[in-house]
C-alpha cells in the first residue's frame, strides 16, 4: 500500500516559536515537555526537519495561545515529482 502525499507541505514557523519563548523564559525543552514529544524532535520540528502530525498542531495551538495557525505554521506547495 502506497501512502498518498498530501499536495501541500506544513512546517512549524521557528522564528514565532521562538519569540513565544523568550516572551515567556521558557526554553525549548520545556515545551516539548508540554506538547508531549521529546525534546529531539521538537528540536527537529523547529529547524523544519519535521512536520508536525494534526494532533501535534491542535496541541501547540492550545499550548501556545494566543497563536494563531497562521503565526504558528508555514504552508507551501510540494514540488512536483
Amino acid at each position: 500500500m502506497v501512502k498518498a502525499r498530501t499536495p501541500v507541505q506544513l512546517k512549524v514557523n521557528s522564528m514565532a516559536v521562538w519569540n513565544y519563548l523568550t516572551r515567556r523564559n521558557l526554553a525549548q525543552n520545556e515545551l516539548a515537555g508540554q506538547l508531549g514529544i521529546s525534546t529531539g524532535y521538537m528540536a527537529q520540528l523547529i529547524s523544519g526537519k519535521r512536520s508536525p502530525s494534526p494532533a501535534l498542531r491542535r496541541r501547540m495551538l492550545e499550548t501556545l495561545a494566543p497563536l494563531s495557525f497562521d503565526d504558528l505554521f508555514l504552508v507551501s506547495e510540494r514540488d512536483a515529482l
